[in-house]
Protein backbone atom coordinates (compact mmCIF):
# COMPACT_ATOMS: atom_id res chain seq x y z
CA UNK A 1 0.00 0.00 0.00
CA UNK A 2 0.95 3.58 -0.93
CA UNK A 3 0.73 6.55 1.40
CA UNK A 4 -0.60 9.79 -0.80
CA UNK A 5 0.44 12.61 0.25
CA UNK A 6 -1.74 15.39 -0.85
CA UNK A 7 -2.08 19.27 -0.59
CA UNK A 8 -4.81 21.57 -2.31
CA UNK A 9 -4.70 25.29 -3.40
CA UNK A 10 -8.00 26.90 -3.42
CA UNK A 11 -9.42 30.24 -4.69
CA UNK A 12 -12.98 31.56 -3.59
CA UNK A 13 -15.12 34.16 -4.70
CA UNK A 14 -13.24 37.96 -5.18
CA UNK A 15 -17.00 39.59 -4.25
CA UNK A 16 -17.10 37.77 -0.79
CA UNK A 17 -19.39 35.02 0.54
CA UNK A 18 -22.51 36.14 -0.27
CA UNK A 19 -21.55 35.55 -4.07
CA UNK A 20 -19.99 32.03 -3.61
CA UNK A 21 -21.64 28.76 -5.27
CA UNK A 22 -23.28 27.07 -2.38
CA UNK A 23 -21.98 23.39 -3.63
CA UNK A 24 -18.24 24.69 -4.25
CA UNK A 25 -17.40 27.78 -1.73
CA UNK A 26 -13.40 26.75 -3.04
CA UNK A 27 -12.64 26.48 -6.56
CA UNK A 28 -9.14 24.19 -6.61
CA UNK A 29 -6.51 25.61 -8.30
CA UNK A 30 -3.73 23.39 -7.40
CA UNK A 31 -3.18 19.83 -6.87
CA UNK A 32 0.04 18.64 -5.41
CA UNK A 33 0.83 15.31 -4.33
CA UNK A 34 3.21 13.13 -3.22
CA UNK A 35 3.26 8.89 -3.25
CA UNK A 36 4.90 7.42 -0.56
CA UNK A 37 5.97 3.67 -0.14
CA UNK A 38 5.49 1.56 2.59
CA UNK A 39 9.46 1.92 3.61
CA UNK A 40 8.38 6.05 3.54
CA UNK A 41 10.43 6.39 0.60
CA UNK A 42 8.99 9.47 -1.66
CA UNK A 43 8.84 7.43 -4.77
CA UNK A 44 7.03 9.86 -7.07
CA UNK A 45 5.12 13.13 -7.57
CA UNK A 46 2.10 15.05 -9.13
CA UNK A 47 1.66 18.57 -9.59
CA UNK A 48 -0.79 20.48 -11.50
CA UNK A 49 -2.47 24.19 -12.04
CA UNK A 50 -5.78 23.83 -12.70
CA UNK A 51 -8.09 26.18 -14.56
CA UNK A 52 -10.45 28.47 -12.89
CA UNK A 53 -14.00 28.16 -14.16
CA UNK A 54 -16.17 29.62 -11.26
CA UNK A 55 -13.87 32.04 -9.61
CA UNK A 56 -11.61 33.93 -12.54
CA UNK A 57 -10.41 36.68 -10.08
CA UNK A 58 -8.33 35.77 -7.26
CA UNK A 59 -9.64 36.63 -3.85
CA UNK A 60 -7.15 39.28 -1.82
CA UNK A 61 -6.33 36.37 0.69
CA UNK A 62 -5.52 33.76 -2.11
CA UNK A 63 -3.32 36.81 -4.04
CA UNK A 64 -1.49 37.43 -1.01
CA UNK A 65 -0.77 33.45 -0.08
CA UNK A 66 -0.01 32.24 -3.41
CA UNK A 67 2.96 32.79 -5.66
CA UNK A 68 1.08 32.87 -9.30
CA UNK A 69 -0.83 34.73 -11.32
CA UNK A 70 -4.30 34.51 -13.14
CA UNK A 71 -2.65 34.20 -16.57
CA UNK A 72 -0.86 31.33 -15.37
CA UNK A 73 -3.92 29.86 -13.93
CA UNK A 74 -5.79 30.61 -17.28
CA UNK A 75 -3.18 28.07 -18.38
CA UNK A 76 -3.68 25.26 -16.61
CA UNK A 77 -6.30 22.41 -17.53
CA UNK A 78 -9.64 21.67 -16.55
CA UNK A 79 -10.67 20.18 -13.18
CA UNK A 80 -12.40 16.91 -14.79
CA UNK A 81 -9.43 15.83 -16.94
CA UNK A 82 -6.84 16.64 -14.06
CA UNK A 83 -8.48 15.03 -11.68
CA UNK A 84 -8.94 11.58 -14.30
CA UNK A 85 -4.84 11.86 -14.33
CA UNK A 86 -4.60 12.16 -10.91
CA UNK A 87 -6.95 9.12 -9.92
CA UNK A 88 -5.14 6.80 -12.23
CA UNK A 89 -1.54 8.18 -10.82
CA UNK A 90 -2.87 7.17 -7.32
CA UNK A 91 -3.25 3.64 -8.39
CA UNK A 92 -5.30 1.09 -6.69
CA UNK A 93 -3.75 0.54 -3.17
CA UNK A 94 -3.48 3.72 -1.17
CA UNK A 95 -5.06 5.98 1.53
CA UNK A 96 -4.70 9.58 1.64
CA UNK A 97 -2.71 11.53 4.19
CA UNK A 98 -3.33 15.23 4.56
CA UNK A 99 -2.66 18.43 6.64
CA UNK A 100 -5.91 18.51 8.36
CA UNK A 101 -9.48 18.14 7.21
CA UNK A 102 -10.61 20.20 4.75
CA UNK A 103 -8.84 19.00 1.87
CA UNK A 104 -10.73 16.19 1.13
CA UNK A 105 -13.96 17.51 1.91
CA UNK A 106 -13.25 20.24 -0.86
CA UNK A 107 -11.85 17.51 -3.75
CA UNK A 108 -14.86 15.67 -3.31
CA UNK A 109 -17.29 19.10 -3.25
CA UNK A 110 -15.62 20.01 -6.70
CA UNK A 111 -15.52 17.03 -8.16
CA UNK A 112 -19.49 17.04 -7.82
CA UNK A 113 -19.94 20.53 -9.04
CA UNK A 114 -17.53 19.33 -12.20
CA UNK A 115 -19.41 15.93 -11.98
CA UNK A 116 -16.18 13.44 -11.40
CA UNK A 117 -17.55 10.11 -10.18
CA UNK A 118 -16.35 10.13 -6.76
CA UNK A 119 -15.86 6.24 -6.22
CA UNK A 120 -13.98 6.52 -2.72
CA UNK A 121 -15.19 4.08 -0.29
CA UNK A 122 -17.53 4.13 2.67
CA UNK A 123 -16.50 4.82 4.82
CA UNK A 124 -13.80 7.12 3.31
CA UNK A 125 -10.38 6.74 5.70
CA UNK A 126 -7.38 8.68 6.11
CA UNK A 127 -4.74 10.32 7.84
CA UNK A 128 -4.57 13.75 9.19
CA UNK A 129 -1.17 14.06 9.69
CA UNK A 130 -1.58 17.23 11.36
CA UNK A 131 -4.01 14.97 14.38
CA UNK A 132 -1.04 12.65 14.40
CA UNK A 133 1.62 14.81 14.71
CA UNK A 134 -0.29 16.06 18.00
CA UNK A 135 -0.49 12.36 19.14
CA UNK A 136 3.56 11.76 18.81
CA UNK A 137 4.99 15.08 20.58
CA UNK A 138 2.28 17.02 22.19
CA UNK A 139 -1.07 16.21 24.04
CA UNK A 140 -3.22 14.96 21.00
CA UNK A 141 -5.78 17.86 20.86
CA UNK A 142 -3.80 20.94 19.89
CA UNK A 143 -2.60 21.23 16.25
CA UNK A 144 -0.18 23.35 14.94
CA UNK A 145 0.66 24.88 11.56
CA UNK A 146 2.47 22.76 9.23
CA UNK A 147 5.13 25.37 9.01
CA UNK A 148 5.50 25.30 12.76
CA UNK A 149 5.53 21.23 12.45
CA UNK A 150 8.55 21.86 10.14
CA UNK A 151 10.78 23.91 12.38
CA UNK A 152 9.59 21.88 15.61
CA UNK A 153 11.24 18.95 14.22
CA UNK A 154 13.84 20.72 12.80
CA UNK A 155 13.41 19.97 9.59
CA UNK A 156 14.86 22.11 6.06
CA UNK A 157 12.32 24.26 4.74
CA UNK A 158 14.14 26.10 1.31
CA UNK A 159 11.03 25.02 -0.79
CA UNK A 160 8.75 27.46 0.21
CA UNK A 161 4.91 27.08 1.49
CA UNK A 162 1.72 27.60 -0.16
CA UNK A 163 2.20 25.78 -3.01
CA UNK A 164 0.63 22.84 -3.31
CA UNK A 165 3.13 20.32 -4.16
CA UNK A 166 5.83 21.54 -1.92
CA UNK A 167 3.12 21.56 1.39
CA UNK A 168 2.66 18.00 -0.30
CA UNK A 169 6.45 17.50 0.24
CA UNK A 170 6.56 18.87 3.23
CA UNK A 171 3.90 16.90 4.79
CA UNK A 172 5.42 13.40 3.41
CA UNK A 173 8.92 14.46 5.56
CA UNK A 174 6.43 14.44 8.52
CA UNK A 175 4.77 11.50 7.51
CA UNK A 176 8.35 10.26 7.88
CA UNK A 177 9.15 10.87 11.08
CA UNK A 178 6.29 9.45 12.72
CA UNK A 179 5.96 5.64 14.62
CA UNK A 180 2.97 4.92 12.43
CA UNK A 181 3.27 1.71 14.09
CA UNK A 182 2.08 3.33 17.14
CA UNK A 183 -0.47 5.84 15.52
CA UNK A 184 -1.81 3.98 12.69
CA UNK A 185 -4.75 2.78 14.52
CA UNK A 186 -5.41 6.84 14.85
CA UNK A 187 -7.31 6.66 11.23
CA UNK A 188 -9.48 9.95 10.52
CA UNK A 189 -12.93 9.23 8.81
CA UNK A 190 -13.91 11.94 6.11
CA UNK A 191 -17.80 13.17 6.07
CA UNK A 192 -18.59 14.55 3.01
CA UNK A 193 -20.87 11.76 2.58
CA UNK A 194 -22.55 10.52 5.30
CA UNK A 195 -24.41 6.83 5.74
CA UNK A 196 -27.59 6.86 4.01
CA UNK A 197 -28.96 4.21 6.16
CA UNK A 198 -28.79 1.93 9.73
CA UNK A 199 -26.89 0.01 8.13
CA UNK A 200 -23.83 2.12 7.07
CA UNK A 201 -23.93 4.06 10.20
CA UNK A 202 -19.82 4.06 11.36
CA UNK A 203 -18.30 2.30 14.69
CA UNK A 204 -14.89 2.74 15.01
CA UNK A 205 -13.11 1.46 17.78
CA UNK A 206 -9.45 3.24 18.76
CA UNK A 207 -8.97 1.08 21.80
CA UNK A 208 -9.40 3.74 24.42
CA UNK A 209 -12.24 5.31 22.46
CA UNK A 210 -15.26 4.86 20.00
CA UNK A 211 -16.23 7.35 17.07
CA UNK A 212 -19.68 6.76 15.73
CA UNK A 213 -21.01 8.62 12.62
CA UNK A 214 -24.88 8.37 12.38
CA UNK A 215 -27.03 7.94 8.73
CA UNK A 216 -29.25 11.83 7.72
CA UNK A 217 -32.42 12.94 9.57
CA UNK A 218 -34.62 15.48 8.02
CA UNK A 219 -34.01 17.84 11.06
CA UNK A 220 -32.37 18.14 14.34
CA UNK A 221 -34.15 17.26 17.17
CA UNK A 222 -35.17 13.69 14.92
CA UNK A 223 -31.21 13.19 15.24
CA UNK A 224 -30.52 14.03 18.81
CA UNK A 225 -33.65 11.85 19.88
CA UNK A 226 -32.82 8.84 18.10
CA UNK A 227 -32.23 5.77 19.29
CA UNK A 228 -28.62 4.60 18.52
CA UNK A 229 -27.18 8.08 19.02
CA UNK A 230 -28.47 8.51 22.72
CA UNK A 231 -27.26 4.60 22.90
CA UNK A 232 -24.88 4.11 26.51
CA UNK A 233 -23.58 0.83 25.38
CA UNK A 234 -19.73 0.31 26.31
CA UNK A 235 -17.73 0.23 23.18
CA UNK A 236 -15.59 -2.67 24.36
CA UNK A 237 -17.73 -5.23 25.83
CA UNK A 238 -21.35 -4.26 24.42
CA UNK A 239 -23.36 -4.41 27.18
CA UNK A 240 -25.75 -1.75 28.63
CA UNK A 241 -24.24 0.49 31.36
CA UNK A 242 -25.26 2.36 34.03
CA UNK A 243 -26.34 6.47 33.44
CA UNK A 244 -24.75 8.63 35.62
CA UNK A 245 -25.16 11.30 33.90
CA UNK A 246 -27.88 11.37 31.06
CA UNK A 247 -27.14 13.28 27.66
CA UNK A 248 -27.82 16.99 28.29
CA UNK A 249 -26.81 19.58 26.19
CA UNK A 250 -24.71 22.59 26.64
CA UNK A 251 -25.57 24.23 23.67
CA UNK A 252 -28.28 23.64 20.51
CA UNK A 253 -25.29 21.39 18.53
CA UNK A 254 -23.54 19.98 21.76
CA UNK A 255 -24.06 16.88 24.10
CA UNK A 256 -22.54 15.38 27.01
CA UNK A 257 -23.18 12.22 29.90
CA UNK A 258 -21.26 9.77 31.62
CA UNK A 259 -21.68 6.09 32.26
CA UNK A 260 -20.39 3.39 34.25
CA UNK A 261 -19.84 -0.35 32.48
CA UNK A 262 -19.44 -3.08 35.25
CA UNK A 263 -16.42 -4.14 33.16
CA UNK A 264 -14.45 -1.42 32.11
CA UNK A 265 -15.13 1.10 34.27
CA UNK A 266 -16.15 5.29 33.69
CA UNK A 267 -17.22 6.35 30.09
CA UNK A 268 -17.55 9.78 29.28
CA UNK A 269 -19.51 10.67 26.24
CA UNK A 270 -20.15 13.38 23.30
CA UNK A 271 -21.96 13.98 20.22
CA UNK A 272 -22.52 17.06 17.91
CA UNK A 273 -25.16 17.54 15.49
CA UNK A 274 -23.51 18.49 12.28
CA UNK A 275 -25.10 19.65 8.93
CA UNK A 276 -24.51 18.21 5.25
CA UNK A 277 -24.11 19.95 1.96
CA UNK A 278 -28.05 18.20 1.51
CA UNK A 279 -29.18 20.01 4.44
CA UNK A 280 -29.28 16.50 6.47
CA UNK A 281 -28.51 16.20 9.68
CA UNK A 282 -25.71 13.73 11.31
CA UNK A 283 -24.27 12.64 14.46
CA UNK A 284 -20.44 12.57 15.25
CA UNK A 285 -20.21 10.46 18.50
CA UNK A 286 -17.04 9.93 20.74
CA UNK A 287 -17.36 7.20 23.94
CA UNK A 288 -14.61 7.59 25.78
CA UNK A 289 -12.98 5.74 28.70
CA UNK A 290 -12.12 8.33 31.58
CA UNK A 291 -11.49 8.15 35.40
CA UNK A 292 -12.19 10.40 37.91
CA UNK A 293 -10.66 13.65 36.85
CA UNK A 294 -12.79 13.29 33.54
CA UNK A 295 -15.83 12.62 35.37
CA UNK A 296 -15.76 15.59 37.28
CA UNK A 297 -15.28 17.32 34.08
CA UNK A 298 -18.99 16.35 33.16
CA UNK A 299 -20.02 17.30 35.98
CA UNK A 300 -18.52 20.49 36.60
CA UNK A 301 -20.24 21.00 32.59
CA UNK A 302 -23.74 20.00 33.95
CA UNK A 303 -23.86 22.05 36.55
CA UNK A 304 -22.97 24.84 34.67
CA UNK A 305 -25.82 24.36 32.07
CA UNK A 306 -27.76 23.96 35.05
CA UNK A 307 -27.36 27.62 36.21
CA UNK A 308 -27.32 29.37 32.97
CA UNK A 309 -30.89 27.41 32.36
CA UNK A 310 -31.78 28.79 36.04
CA UNK A 311 -30.30 32.75 34.91
CA UNK A 312 -32.32 32.33 31.91
CA UNK A 313 -35.41 31.33 33.42
CA UNK A 314 -35.15 33.86 35.90
CA UNK A 315 -34.38 36.52 32.92
CA UNK A 316 -37.81 35.83 31.09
Amino acid sequence: MNYIVLDLEWNQSARGKAHSLADMPFEIIQIGAVKVDNQFYIVDEFAEIIRPRAYTQLHSKVKDILDISMDELMHGRDFAPVMKDFLEWCGSDYIFCTWGSMDLMELQRNMKHYKVENTFPKPFLYYDLQKLFSISFSDGKTRVTLHNAIDELQLTDDGGYHTAVNDARYTARILGELDMDKVKQFYSIDTYRIPDNRKEEIHMNFGKYEKYISRGFANREVAVSDREVRSCKCFICGKAMKRNIKWFATNGKTYYGLFTCEEHGMIKGRFKTKQNDNQKYYVVRIMKCTDEAGAEKIRFRQKKEREHRKMRRQGE
